[in-house]
């Protein structure tokens, strides 16, 4: 049975583009295809700003206070913290170069993986109407399984963009994509995103 995809308002709308880093994607195999990742980032960037839509930048990084504030009982952050490893000034963590933020967007920087959680995100996008998401990210396993959890729980409407996702684990990437991510949002390609947004009114914003 195919489950109709609701179309996509982009005043209502903001697209997440989560830990598109550097150093993270580094941690992606050749199959993964990273420059490409890229790119059909950037276009879909490009369709959803063309539309209207928030861009809401997310990146991970630490200051030393922040490693300071990870507890021991953290199994993840609190090897971060012991290596200090992806503070908030290296270059490995800024935004890569080709999705730089543009005036107008939404940045955050994280400390933990969900988007939400450590930052001021959702109120934000609360601020500007947001009602729903469409989330990118690496890694799947990572950033975009916390961010799309809670995101749940907040109860935004929800659409993972395929094709703008990945993660080292190819299985737990299709496990992700095909059994957990369908359950609580519904999932498109760059193609369904234009697709979506074909027919609505290009333009800014206003306020």
């Amino acid at each position: 049975m195919t489950v109709a995809i609701p179309a996509l308002d982009p005043r209502t709308t903001a697209l997440l583009v989560m830990d598109y880093q550097p150093a993270i994607l580094a941690s992606l195999t050749e199959a993964a295809e990273p420059e490409a990742l890229v790119s059909r980032m950037a276009g879909a960037i490009a369709d959803m700003r063309a539309h209207g839509a928030v861009i809401a930048h997310v990146r991970v990084g630490f200051t030393e206070a922040d490693w300071a504030a990870i507890p021991p009982a953290n199994k993840t952050f609190a090897f971060v913290a012991r290596q200090h490893l992806m503070h908030h000034e290296e270059p490995g963590t800024a935004f890569h170069d080709r999705l730089i933020p543009e005036p107008g967007d939404i940045t955050v920087r994280k400390t933990r993986y969900g988007a939400l959680s450590t930052t001021d995100l959702d109120r934000r996008l609360r601020e500007r109407g947001i009602t729903t998401l469409v989330i990118a990210g690496v890694t799947t396993s990572g950033v975009v399984l916390s961010t799309v959890t809670d995101a749940a729980d907040r109860d935004y409407r929800l659409h993972v963009l395929s094709d703008c996702v990945a993660d080292p684990d190819q299985g737990t990437h299709h496990a992700l994509m095909t059994g957990v991510f369908p359950r609580m949002a519904h999932v498109i390609d760059v193609a369904g995103l234009r697709s979506s947004l074909h027919g609505s009114h290009p333009g800014r914003r206003s306020g």
